[in-house]
């Protein structure tokens, strides 16, 4: 159950193939198994790795790079924005918005295809806060776009990986009950989830959660410092670790820190917290 990897966006933004290289050797100083790639472009930054950029042999070069640091790549992170919704919060609803959804339908299920031909076969992905009303225009139309992407998904022989967080455990449980895919996962981040819906639902998710969980983002958060260092902040990780050793999941825990703070430290002290943890 010890798999430790990194959400290489911690180390900051990459544009080129170099900035990718070096952000690999960093992630190997802090002495982790796995980096986790971010697949997509921003707005007003590129990405490299964005599946309408990174065709062909490029793809393989990508995994080529990966390997010869001794890396594995655990899955990849095509988070895209929706239209902003004044009163709410970031990010704009990716799957549940009409507003430009084909374009992000087809980015995601471009996602998964790399996904698959770097044999990481993982993407993750906030989607948006979920309706609890399945007759909501919010909710049908998320339904339908992950029906879509599951199935395509299905076809090339990759997961889509919602990110917990933004609704509780148990409307994301119906939502993927609804879809009904082998191919719509969960990415299980407690500090998300800690945020929102307290500790008790940190351990009390996973459980919910179980034949879903797929991935894991390993963070903290402290709401007195702001800080992400797993070990540091509010997570109860004695008990959440305890309940992923429960319900047998032995995939990867990938470190994640977008705080900002002290970010190289930040992410050694929660691996060797975590290692700690997972022995």
């Amino acid at each position: 159950m010890g798999k430790i990897g990194l959400a290489l966006w911690s180390l900051g933004h990459v544009e080129t193939v170099d900035q990718l290289r070096r952000k690999i050797e960093a992630a190997c100083d802090i002495g982790v198994k796995a980096v986790q790639l971010w697949c997509v472009d921003r707005p007003g930054r590129p990405c490299p790795l964005d599946p309408d950029r990174r065709r062909g042999d490029k793809r393989l070069e990508v995994k080529e790079i990966i390997h010869s640091y001794g890396l594995e790549i655990s899955g990849l992170c095509a988070q895209l924005e929706g239209p902003a919704t004044p009163g709410k919060g970031w990010p704009g609803s990716a799957l549940g918005d009409p507003r430009g959804l084909r374009e992000r339908i087809e980015k995601t299920k471009g996602s998964l295809k790399l996904a698959a031909d770097l044999e990481c076969r993982i993407v993750t992905a906030h989607i948006g806060e979920i309706p609890r009303d399945k007759s909501d225009i919010a909710y049908k139309t998320m339904r339908e776009s992950c029906v879509e992407i599951a199935r395509f998904g299905e076809d090339v022989g990759a997961v889509f990986c919602i990110e917990t967080g933004q609704e509780p455990v148990e409307v994301l449980r119906i939502f993927i009950e609804d879809v009904n895919s082998e191919a719509l996962k969960v990415n299980y981040d407690p500090a998300n989830i800690l945020r929102r819906y307290g500790a008790r639902s940190v351990v009390e998710g996973v459980r919910t959660l179980a034949p879903w969980i797929a991935h894991t983002h390993a963070k903290d958060y402290d709401p007195k410092t702001g800080k992400q260092t797993v070990g540091e902040g509010d997570v109860p990780w004695s008990e959440y670790i305890s309940a992923l050793r429960e319900i047998g999941y032995d995939g990867w825990h990938i470190l994640e820190d977008e705080s900002g703070k002290d970010t190289i430290n930040s992410l050694k002290k929660g691996k060797a917290f975590l290692e700690k943890m997972l022995s």
